[in-house]
């Protein structure tokens, strides 16, 4: 099994977006294991974190399934991040809610609420 750890784009209006997803494994814990989107506008530095961790009823890939894949439970609504339809609604969903860094540097949030966000309006993808 290889890694994916390729820079994508995505554009969106005007605006180039650059994304990649890592996955952290922790095999000694499950509960250290996450998954990072990450997302910067071409020509900046300055970055955005979706962070997805394991918790009550969430569930991300650890390399037991499908890489970058993530699954809500009980109603087992799932989304993977190596979609670009999956990241593209995710940062529509993240993005009003937030500010870049002015500066070179990064901002890491929570990515279940934004999960949820998707998947409630249907626009899973």
């Amino acid at each position: 099994m290889g890694t994916d750890r390729r820079l994508r784009r995505l554009v969106v209006g005007g605006t180039t977006w650059c994304w990649a997803v890592r996955q952290h494994v922790d095999r000694s814990d499950y509960a250290n294991c996450r998954l990072v989107l990450s997302l910067y506008r071409e020509g900046t530095r300055r970055r955005l974190g979706l962070v997805f961790r394991p918790g009550p009823g969430r569930i991300i890939s650890n390399s037991a399934f499908e890489a970058g894949a993530l699954i809500r439970l009980p109603d087992r609504a799932y989304l993977n991040l190596h979609r670009p339809g999956t990241v593209r609604v995710l940062l529509d969903a993240a993005l009003p809610g937030l500010a870049l860094p002015a500066s070179p540097g990064r901002t890491e949030t929570d990515g279940w609420p934004h999960f949820d966000t998707v998947v409630g309006q249907g626009r899973a993808e």
